[in-house]
């Protein structure tokens, strides 16, 4: 079930993505339903996701804190 949880995540902020505020708020939605592990598959997957999209970078500080 956690699997499609964080897939279905990650899906809502590719969609969001276009909006750095949206993908903010979405982002903190996303950070209040994950569990740690995938919170750390998040991470990494934001990572690898801002690199085409430098508008967004600012939404890191929302993860690392």
């Amino acid at each position: 079930m956690s699997k499609i949880m964080f897939d279905y995540t990650k899906s809502i902020l590719e969609r969001v993505s276009f909006d750095p505020i949206l993908f903010c708020k979405e982002l903190e939605k996303a950070i209040k339903s994950l569990l740690p592990y995938e919170m750390e598959q998040l991470k990494e997957w934001l990572l690898n996701f801002i690199i085409e999209k430098p508008e967004l970078k600012q939404c890191l500080l929302i993860v690392n804190t």
